[in-house]
């Protein structure tokens, strides 16, 4: 995630700053995912993770692949039940997760803050978009969703960016998440807020823009014809437009909202060495090529073209909104009141 003023100046932040500068595109993807090492990673590893469940289920093959020796297991769950669950554990001193894979970047963020993740640059990192890169090694994203509008075709004439949906033109005809449920529907608030003010919440209400809940629900709503257009994840439009969907993805003029899906390693792991041979599974270029094609996700490897005929990564930071130090600071410091602010609007 962008980032740039959290660099905190390390020796580790610089070399992987002058390498990412470095880093060479041109070469297709080597079929190896790990170099030989002193010793073959062994146990068992816990991954708390929001990825879905049929990503996790291509990735198992690799995994058992590459770390013969490793076990490993999976917690799946949104990302709100993920960061419950951790959060319970840590109450209780007894942190069972080795790695922490999920959706919600606000949540890594103030967790590697409070210094609760170990440190790791894998060397697949080196060719990441530098905006991708937390250059303290704290976490790193493995993939990268997308918020973007859809309509269904045969309706009105789409809406050309988040602005729109308060300009009264799509009144009652527009379905949004619910940020106070959903993680990825309160990063878009989140920048949305930011991007038109702190009263597009009530010009959204004002419109009549239908609170779904989740992508699920969003999704519903538009194809069934109870809305014409939505606020939706691009993996779940795509993933429907492949199972013959009447959903066209539009992309904002005012830009798209990315989601950096990071993993990170709990300081407290009992097995450091086998949760850094899944890092590196996760970002090898098989692994990031199995988030493309079973999960439509963007992979972080600017070698590899994006979800069904999607550009790659590098070509998809440039059409949406760059994150910013006060974009997180927002998410961080400011989510109660933002999540307050949504509700009064909508319980009017």
């Amino acid at each position: 995630m962008s980032l740039p003023t959290l660099v905190r100046g390390t020796g580790l932040a610089l070399a992987l700053a002058v390498l990412a500068s470095c880093r060479i595109e041109s070469a297709a993807p080597s079929s190896g995912t790990r170099a030989a090492s002193e010793g073959a990673p062994t146990g068992e590893v816990w991954v708390y993770t929001s990825m879905y469940q049929h990503v996790l289920d291509a990735l198992e093959p690799l995994l058992k692949r590459e770390l013969p020796g490793v076990t490993v297991r999976w917690y799946q769950a949104g990302s709100e039940k993920v960061a419950s669950r951790l959060e319970a554990e840590r109450a209780a001193g007894a942190i069972r997760a080795d790695l922490l894979a999920t959706s919600d970047p606000f949540l890594v963020e103030r967790l590697a803050s409070e210094g609760i993740f170990l440190p790791y640059a894998s060397t697949h990192v080196l060719r990441v978009p530098r905006a991708l890169l937390d250059l303290d090694a704290r976490y790193a994203a493995i993939r990268v969703s997308t918020m973007v509008l859809v309509h269904r075709e045969g309706s009105l004439p789409p809406p050309p960016s988040f602005a729109a949906l308060v300009d009264g033109t799509w009144k009652g005809r527009v379905a949004i998440g619910d940020p106070l449920t959903s993680g990825t529907a309160f990063t878009w608030a989140v920048f949305c807020q930011s991007r038109h003010g702190e009263t597009y919440f009530a010009g959204l209400r004002r419109q009549g823009a239908i609170v779904a809940g989740g992508n699920a629900a969003v999704l519903q709503k538009v194809e069934s014809g109870e809305a014409d257009a939505g606020v939706l994840l691009l993996e779940n439009a795509l993933t429907a437009r492949a199972r013959g969907s009447r959903i066209q993805v539009v992309w904002p003029t005012d830009g798209a909202v990315t989601i950096p899906g990071p993993v990170a390693i709990l300081a407290k792991t009992p097995n450091p060495v086998a949760a850094r041979a899944v890092v590196d599974v996760l970002l090898s270029p098989e692994g990031q090529r199995l988030i493309v094609e079973q999960g439509d996700m963007h992979a972080v490897d600017p070698r590899l073209a994006g979800p069904r005929g999607e550009p790659g990564v590098e070509v998809l930071l440039e059409r949406t909104q760059p994150w910013t130090p006060e974009l997180l600071r927002q998410g961080l410091v400011r989510g109660g009141a933002l999540k307050e602010s949504f509700s009064r609007a909508f319980s009017k």
